[in-house]
């Protein structure tokens, strides 16, 4: 049964540590390449369907971890998933604090609707998300090397 729970907890997590590391390293910069306002489309609609699944992902990843920290408890590791729960729940708060209200207000824009700063407003979002890319794949890192 353990055996089940890591490796959905490894599966379920390393897949959205996936999903986010491509946003920077992919998929933003072939949105930044696109000619007049596709980009800034492709941004909105990739802001309200990320808006709509990470937060679930990313609460479910934690879960996860804490779940398989309170079950092998007393196996070796535990110090390698409390590192990667606190980094875990590090995301969530630098996501609810900076990332999601960016992300909110990207979301509603549209070509002939958006601030004047809506540049600086992404730059500031693509910037945090580094971080928080950063700290995630810090806490699979961890994740991985307590359940391997």
């Amino acid at each position: 049964m353990l055996n089940a729970l890591e490796t959905i907890t490894i599966v379920v997590t390393g897949v959205m540590v996936g999903v986010e590391f491509s946003v920077p390293f992919f998929s933003n910069p072939i949105l930044n390449a696109l000619p007049g306002e596709t980009g800034l489309r492709g941004r909105t609609h990739g802001a309200r369907v990320g808006g709509a699944v990470m937060p679930a992902w990313y609460i479910a990843s934690l879960a996860l971890v804490v779940i398989r920290t309170v079950a092998g408890w007393h196996q070796r590791g535990a110090g390698l998933l409390i590192a990667s729960a606190a980094l875990l729940v590090l995301s969530v708060i630098l996501s609810v604090a900076v990332l999601v209200p960016i992300n909110n207000r990207v979301k509603t824009w549209t070509a002939g609707d958006r601030p004047a700063d809506w540049k600086q407003q992404i730059a500031r979002w693509d910037r945090f998300h580094y971080v928080r890319v950063a700290v995630i794949i810090a806490a699979f890192t961890c994740l991985a090397a307590a359940l391997t």
